[in-house]
């Protein structure tokens, strides 16, 4: 058994709201989390995590494990060379850390293709296209699709659709023209729905009635969304049931949007956006002109919510009210345009409340990493 950790390389706080509850190896974009993609690349690899110290008792760490940037899309050709990686080696690829094996003291430059590298949170819907295309290749490869039924309309190659085991869809309309589609397992596709690819709909999860899905788009397994969606990645378990737009976004876990929740993702002068960074503790510029909402686990927002440019929610928030919300939401916090702390022990009580609905409750180690959030919010 080949021991891997997937190292955080120091980007924790780079990829927060969304890591300050999971290791950066557990982000979901394309199909897969990196957990599950070296799973499948390596089937009898044990994966472990080097990450926050108050992440890792949930998060366990190998010993004598090959340690591996956790912010590279692994691929065949990178797992192979992972297989044969020689002891006290590293592998270097434009003088970016790959994986070391033992002390590291050798070098070795990676030659066989550029690999995707995620630098920033928003890389990971900017780039979810890409990883999209490879996760789609990897899990249909010598594979047979589920037959569409006779009252969906396909517009593209039906290469480029595979329907999981289980799967529902009936009377919508799929374009693969722009990208593949992927059906995860007893995931359903309600009546009116239209997809654009490229789409990955986990397993479990939900498009409802007449949903508009475009732009490279990632529904986690055991999620609901609904209305217009746009280039969002949602992590898993997390709700958007009703009208509303959401774009250029990444939701959390246990995160629920209420009915006619919009998000802009687009600045009224057509600028560059800013938007708080975890690593200074302040607002900054960026290179990106769409950028929608970010929102940490267990946060929740009510009806009729509207959402700035870049805005960032934290974790176990409960946002609502008729103004604009802060373009900044601190972890714990509870109203609208005017907060207040939300006190933890309510936040463990509504967030099991949601979990309970799946027959799941926070375990200790979840309560305990809450805790720490809570006791160092920002």
């Amino acid at each position: 058994m080949l021991h891997i950790n997937l190292h955080d390389n120091g980007q924790h706080l780079r990829f927060a709201p969304l890591t300050l509850t999971r290791p950066v190896g557990c982000l979901r974009m394309g199909i897969f989390t990196n957990e599950e993609r070296w799973k499948v690349l390596i089937p009898s690899s044990d994966i472990g995590f080097t990450t926050e110290h108050y992440l890792q008792k949930r998060f366990k760490k190998n010993h004598e494990a090959i340690e591996v940037n956790a912010c590279i899309i692994p691929t065949l050709k990178l797992a192979q060379e992972i297989l044969e990686l020689e002891r006290d080696t590293m592998l270097m690829q434009d003088n970016i850390w790959i994986a070391t094996k033992g002390t590291g003291e050798r070098k070795k430059t990676y030659q066989n293709e550029s690999l995707i590298i995620i630098s920033t949170r928003w890389d990971l819907y900017a780039k979810n296209h890409e990883v999209l295309c490879l996760d789609y290749e990897l899990i249909t490869k010598n594979r047979i699709s589920q037959k569409l039924s006779d009252s969906n309309r396909l517009i593209g190659p039906k290469e480029l659709l595979f329907i999981e085991e289980g799967a529902v869809v009936e009377g919508s309309i799929i374009n693969t023209v722009t990208g593949p589609v992927y059906i995860g397992k007893s995931a359903e596709v309600m009546e009116g729905t239209v997809i654009r690819g490229s789409l990955a709909l986990g397993e479990h999860s939900t498009l409802k009635l007449s949903t508009k899905v475009y732009g490279a788009t990632t529904i986690g397994p055991h999620c609901k969304v609904g209305g217009e969606v746009n280039n969002v990645i949602f992590q898993s378990f997390s709700n958007k049931g009703h009208d509303g737009f959401l774009g250029n976004s990444i939701i959390g876990e246990w995160c629920n949007l209420g009915a006619d929740t919009n998000t802009s993702n687009l600045k009224n002068n057509y600028g560059n956006v800013s938007t708080y960074c975890y690593e200074s503790s302040k607002e900054i510029d960026t290179d990106i002109q769409f950028m929608g909402l970010v929102m940490g686990d267990h946060s929740k927002c009510g009806i009729n919510t509207m959402f700035n440019t870049a805005t960032v929610v934290g974790v176990s928030c409960n946002i609502f009210g008729g103004d604009f919300p802060a373009k900044h939401i601190p972890s714990f916090s509870w109203g609208g345009k005017n907060l207040v702390p939300f006190k933890l022990e309510k936040a463990i009580e509504y967030a099991n409340n949601m979990m309970n609905r799946r027959n799941l409750e926070l375990s200790t180690e979840e309560v305990e990493i809450l805790k720490y959030i809570n006791a160092e919010k920002n």
